[in-house]
């Protein structure tokens, strides 16, 4: 266990230096601090001389609420791929992983702990935006959505579906690859959603397979729609159910609750990417190239293994003393 908690800090660590997230918590604040601005305007705004009731505030409230979750929930979904996409590959590209890879560091305690620490910056990315909107909402209009809690969970639960996804396609494939095709699955199976509901809005059999296969490939969309509905007063609910086919394909509005298998299918989703990402890191060979002796002696001391040290074939059989590689 304490191999898996030291990478995943050092996970943290490595991510939290990038100028990638200094950037997105930047931009989030900046949008965070627009947001305020906007929702305080909405009680005063007027038609002609006549201000809006409170009920037509809190109705437009509701709805730029979902429009914000939305787009916090893109941004969560990119930034996510966006951080796990080179999490594996660059290091086997690069030979890191033969530096960090001792005989008492299992491959799967590697990619686990690279996995826990993405985990943990997901779920605090979408807690902490989430939870500063909602809060800012609340202070400007005095509308609270009937269930925060649920919709933060949902929003949350599609982040991590595509950073596992990410992940397990970064341990084949180059960066750049695994990201563009885990953001390609995430837009399919938002347009998947969305034929889903004409074709259930119209009857068609044939464009509701098609979107209910594409939400069993990647469930995004059904956790987006889970989230939309916890966000949703009910009183839009109701309205939705009488305006039968008008409102048939929005992604901003759902009158239908999550089904409780989406969660345990998410789940079970969860536990196949992981042991397929093990199994992948288990049996691609890493690239023969020169390692640093002392660079993985040092690593294996971080670690508690300093009397453990079991170097391969190829090193001398007592720990380094010196380091021969550039970064000295």
């Amino acid at each position: 266990m304490r191999p898996l908690l030291t990478l995943a800090g050092i996970t943290i660590v490595e991510a939290s230096r990038r100028r990638l997230l200094l950037a997105l918590a930047l931009l989030t604040l900046a949008v965070i601090g627009l947001s305020a601005w906007g929702f305080g305007r909405l009680p005063a705004t007027t038609v002609g001389n006549t201000p809006i009731s409170p009920s037509e505030v809190r109705a437009a409230a509701s709805q730029l609420t979902i429009f914000m979750a939305f787009m916090f929930s893109g941004v969560l979904a990119l930034g996510s791929v966006l951080v796990a996409s080179p999490a594996i590959s660059s290091d086997i590209e690069s030979g890191i992983m033969l530096a960090i890879l001792p005989r008492p560091i299992r491959r799967s305690d590697v990619l686990l702990g690279k996995w826990l620490g993405l985990l943990a910056l997901v779920l605090a990315y979408a807690a902490l935006s989430c939870a500063l909107e909602l809060a800012v909402i609340w202070a400007t209009t005095g509308y609270v959505p009937p269930r925060p809690l649920h919709a933060i969970a949902f929003i949350a639960g599609e982040g991590l579906v595509l950073m596992t996804l990410t992940l397990l396609l970064s341990t084949r494939m180059a960066p750049m690859t695994s990201g563009i095709i885990a953001l390609v699955g995430f837009f399919g199976a938002w347009m998947g959603g969305i034929a889903m509901g004409f074709g259930q809005a119209f009857g068609n059999s044939t464009i509701t397979n098609i979107g209910l296969g594409s939400r069993l490939l990647l469930p995004t969309d059904g956790l987006w729609r889970g989230a939309v509905y916890h966000l949703e007063p009910d009183f839009i609910r109701n309205a939705l159910r009488f305006a039968g086919r008008g409102a048939a394909g929005s992604p901003f509005n759902t009158a239908v609750p999550p089904d409780p298998a989406l969660a345990w299918f998410s789940a079970s989703a969860h536990a196949r990417s992981t042991i397929l990402m093990t199994r992948c890191v288990r049996d691609r060979r890493q690239p023969q190239s020169s390692v640093c002796p002392m660079r993985r002696y040092r690593f294996c001391l971080s670690l508690g293994y300093s009397s453990r040290w079991r170097p391969p074939r190829s090193l001398p059989a007592t720990p380094p003393t010196r380091c021969s590689c550039s970064r000295r």
